[in-house]
């Protein structure tokens, strides 16, 4: 079994969301590289389907990629926090809506060779909304409930960027029977 081997690392830039690291990395046949290592805070994801199979979304910039697109309500646990308690939190202050108890739907880690990002996705299959606008309206220019059935055409035309909202949505369609 060939292994890479993290033989040490020195930060590079870190802040309270990212820490960059490069590491002394030796492989299978012996030889050094320098590899980036990008260490985040495990991020919590969550969304509702309701009984018609409609998903609550965000449309959102991002500057990043200076892209629009859907995606799932998500932040940082933080630590100690409960990934589930984080994803209802965040759910809540960016939709407006208040989602019945949590359930895992997947784990992922959307770029395993670069970075410790690791995605927990919750679902419920309630809400209530509790406020018209969320506490965080400055996060998407809008959000609606979007039928499951539409997921992979939005998907297809690019108009769902996020892995994580991709994988969860692409999930919750084959679990739904959409």
């Amino acid at each position: 079994m060939s292994v890479w081997r993290n033989l040490g690392e020195r930060t590079v830039y870190e802040n309270r969301w990212v820490n960059v690291a490069m590491a002394d990395v030796e492989l299978p046949d012996g030889r050094h590289l320098d590899h980036t290592v990008i260490r985040l805070r495990p991020v919590a994801v969550a969304t509702v389907v309701n009984d018609a199979n409609e998903v609550l979304l965000l449309w959102r910039h991002r500057f990043i990629t200076d892209a629009w697109g859907w995606e799932l309500p998500s932040g940082g646990t933080g630590a100690g926090e409960d990934p589930a308690t984080a994803a209802a939190r965040e759910f809540e202050e960016e939709t407006g809506w208040r989602p019945g108890p949590m359930q895992l739907l997947l784990a992922v880690d959307p770029m395993p060779g670069i970075s410790t990002s690791h995605h927990r996705v919750y679902w419920s299959d309630s809400a209530e909304q509790v406020r018209d606008l969320p506490v965080d309206d400055f996060e998407s220019a809008r959000r609606e409930w979007v039928p499951l059935a539409t997921v992979p055409d939005l998907i297809a035309r690019g108009e769902v960027r996020s892995a994580n909202a991709v994988a969860a949505l692409l999930m919750l369609a084959r679990l739904r029977g959409v």
